[in-house]
């Protein structure tokens, strides 16, 4: 019987990219009223990693939007920067969702030199109809 050939989960001559060490790096918290997403990137602005409590099986439907997950996002994307060489960061908060807050001071309190914050949260000059009141 003949033997089975392996077969890489590779494409045949795809190398991996070579990841820079950057102790500078800048950290996106998008805050939604649903969830909470943090990226971190290179000075550049190419992402160099990411997370959102989604991400973490715990978390799910409207438990993604409370501060917790989003403490829990940004604590594990710090983490994952600090081993990646990452040691000072530019901050850039844009939404008005409940995690904006908790995200911030997970990523201070994680080991993190913290630049500058600036908010970047776009500000419509009377552009797209908001949605409708919710009537409970």
């Amino acid at each position: 019987m003949p033997q089975a050939k392996k077969v890489s989960a590779t494409r045949a001559g795809a190398r991996k990219r070579e990841r820079k060490v950057t102790p500078r790096a800048r950290a996106y918290v998008q805050a939604t009223f649903n969830n909470t997403i943090v990226t971190f990137t290179d000075p550049e602005g190419n992402a160099l990693l990411w997370s959102t409590p989604g991400v973490n099986e715990q978390f799910s439907g409207s438990r993604r939007s409370t501060p917790y997950a989003a403490q829990v996002a940004a604590q594990e994307a710090t983490k994952r920067a600090l081993e990646q060489g990452v040691r000072e960061v530019d901050l850039f908060i844009k939404g008005p969702g409940p995690g904006r807050e908790a995200a911030i001071r997970a990523i201070q309190q994680a080991g993190l030199r913290v630049r500058s914050i600036t908010d970047v949260t776009p500000i419509p000059h009377n552009g797209c109809r908001p949605p409708k009141k919710r009537r409970i």
